[in-house]
Formats: C-alpha cells, structure tokens, sequence
C-alpha cells in the first residue's frame, strides 16, 4: 500500500466527514462534511471529491461498540462501503472509536471532518508502524 493516497470517510446518520492524506506524510487534511441525501447521491458527490483529490483508497470509519463489537450502525456503514465498491477504489474499514471526541478536543470547528482526520492519522499511524 505504499505512497496510497486516502480519502477517509467519517459516515453517520446526517453527515459524512471528509478527510485526506497519504501515507508519505502521516497527516491528514480535513476537507469537508457532506449532507446525506440518498446513498446513490452520497456516494457520486465522493467520488467526485475522490477524483479531485486524486485519492487511490477509500478508508471508511466502523463504527464499533465500546466493547469493540458490531452493532446496527456498523451494519449501515458496511453496506454504504459495499456501495461506494462500485467507485472502482479499494474500500477499507478502520475502527472509528473516539475519533469525533478527539476532533472536539482538538478544536476541529468541522467535528465531523475532524474526526474523519483523526480515523485517517490513526491508521496512517498503525501501517507505518507494521
């Protein structure tokens, strides 16, 4: 995976954080956060940032339960990663606890973009040091 450039998604309910980065540098940017509409609209508008942004990975936050279990709302990100398959990027998940607390301690002013950004340093972080 080397010299991959993400773009990490922070998927909720409403809103979906962006964020980007690569593995050279360890640090991601936060981009922006998307209103949801429908998951066909959501995932053309990231492909749209993906193509921008010139990314070659999607990482996409799981949102595990605090026992690091599955729960309904992992079970919807799995399928809007199933969806966002048909963009032609890899798609991978990472565990998302405590990314948008961090963001808020961080002073994100996008908490939801933040987080996306602490979800891809977090993981930038593991690869390297695998």
């Amino acid at each position: 995976m080397s010299g991959r450039r993400y773009l990490a998604l922070d998927v909720g309910a409403r809103r979906i954080g962006l964020a980007v980065g690569d593995e050279g540098g360890g640090i991601a940017r936060p981009l922006r956060t998307l209103r949801r509409r429908s998951v066909a609209a959501d995932v053309e508008a990231i492909g749209n940032v993906a193509r921008r942004e010139e990314v070659s990975a999607l990482l996409i936050g799981l949102p595990l339960t605090l026992r690091g279990e599955e729960g309904p709302q992992a079970s919807r990100v799995r399928r809007f990663a199933e969806a966002c398959a048909s963009l032609g990027l890899p798609v991978g998940l990472y565990d998302e606890r405590f990314t948008t607390s961090e963001a808020g301690i961080k002073g994100a002013t996008d908490v939801d973009a933040g987080a996306a950004s602490v979800l891809l340093e977090d993981f930038l972080k593991s690869e390297k040091s695998q």
